[in-house]
């Protein structure tokens, strides 16, 4: 199941969002109320609205969103924090951890882009960077089943959009399940362009068993596969195994990733690229030292 969309021309509607400054304070609301109640296991409502100088009612909004993304419980009263690994699968976590290590993976993958190319695009933050640069190398045909990125995608010069449906999960703003991966397997792209949740024993690591499945069934409809890794990827634990680094053709890591991870891929035959950090408009590197 699918819904294609030509530059310049919507055939359907992914409704995009016209407000992007107030959804980014609403994400990064939401993100400081998850980590609070996170570090503190459940705090009262009322509390919440007084500590982020919002109305109640907002605060039971935000809650709503967050509990319907995994982030945490609502209760009677008071919100309540779930395990760390459920709350960091989500994208409104990780929208806003590493974003200068993402940015600069995400240009460091555009050299790996020509124009006339089809390419899959996964629920990946890290990936989500990548799409404001993409007009560069237009035209390109993007297939994706990422709601944000649809909404990004929708209208830009020179790409094609192939938009998959399925089943809508609301925290990783993706469709996924038995029809996103049927119409998956009914394409063929020229790049996979994915990041991952964790790596352990050079192995990609998610917490849910739907995100694997999809990704793995982009995986093996593409001709190419790229992985966009930062180095915090290498410090962490998830569930589900969906392939080996050795299955990459290109594995792209930020500066900061250890040396020692990058001498032990080469030894295995893996080609890592190394994002160069990107620099601010005042010279300085914006990645953090």
């Amino acid at each position: 199941m699918w819904f294609q969309t030509k530059s310049g021309k919507s055939d359907v509607n992914v409704n995009p969002v016209s407000d992007d400054s107030r959804q980014s304070r609403q994400l990064v609301r939401q993100r400081a109320i998850s980590e609070a109640v996170m570090a503190e296991g459940a705090i009262r409502i009322e509390d919440l609205a007084e500590r982020f100088d919002i109305s109640v009612m907002t605060v039971h909004r935000d809650l709503d969103e967050l509990e319907a993304r995994g982030l945490l419980r609502k209760t009677r009263g008071q919100a309540t924090a779930l395990s760390t690994s459920l709350v960091e699968s989500s994208d409104v976590y990780r929208l806003n951890r590493e974003v200068a290590e993402k940015e600069s993976l995400a240009v460091a993958a555009l050299e790996f882009i020509e124009p006339g190319q089809s390419i899959f695009l996964d629920d990946s933050t890290t990936v989500l960077q990548l799409a404001k640069y993409l007009p560069t190398r237009a035209p390109l045909t993007v297939i994706t089943n990422v709601l944000t990125l649809m909404n990004e995608l929708t209208g830009m010069r020179g790409i094609s959009l192939v938009a998959l449906g399925g089943d809508y999960y609301n925290w990783c703003s993706a469709f996924l399940g038995r029809m996103t991966n049927e119409a998956i397997q009914k394409l063929r792209a020229d790049i996979f362009i994915m990041s991952t949740s964790a790596i352990t024993d050079d192995v990609c690591f998610h917490q849910t068993l739907e995100t694997v499945d999809t990704k793995r069934a982009m995986f093996e409809s593409a001709a190419t596969r790229i992985l966009l890794v930062d180095h915090t990827k290498f410090e962490k634990r998830a569930l589900h195994a969906l392939a080996e680094l050795t299955e990459y053709d290109i594995v792209i890591v930020d500066a900061q990733t250890a040396a020692e991870h990058i001498t032990r891929m080469r030894s295995k035959g893996i080609r890592v690229v190394v994002a160069p950090k990107l620099a601010r408009a005042d010279g300085t590197s914006a990645a953090r030292h």
